[in-house]
């Protein structure tokens, strides 16, 4: 069963601002949320599927299609 974060907990999980994340929301670009009625939540896994894009093997590494990903 998937544990559902409220987006301060899933802004923490990020360790992010929670402002960052509710601009992600607005503008997309961020992890995937469901909305329950008003209430909005994030899955844990897919945060940390959200998360795991963000892997570079280097700081020049830009994440495209040539990138190696351990």
């Amino acid at each position: 069963m998937s544990t559902f974060l409220k987006t301060q907990q899933a802004a923490d999980f990020l360790e992010i601002s929670r402002r960052t994340l509710e601009g992600w929301r607005t503008s997309g670009g961020g992890p995937g949320f469901i909305k329950l009625g008003r209430a909005v939540r994030y899955k844990q896994t897919d945060l940390e599927m959200f998360a795991e894009r963000g892997r570079r093997t280097s700081t020049s590494d830009r994440g495209g299609t040539n990138a190696r990903h351990d």
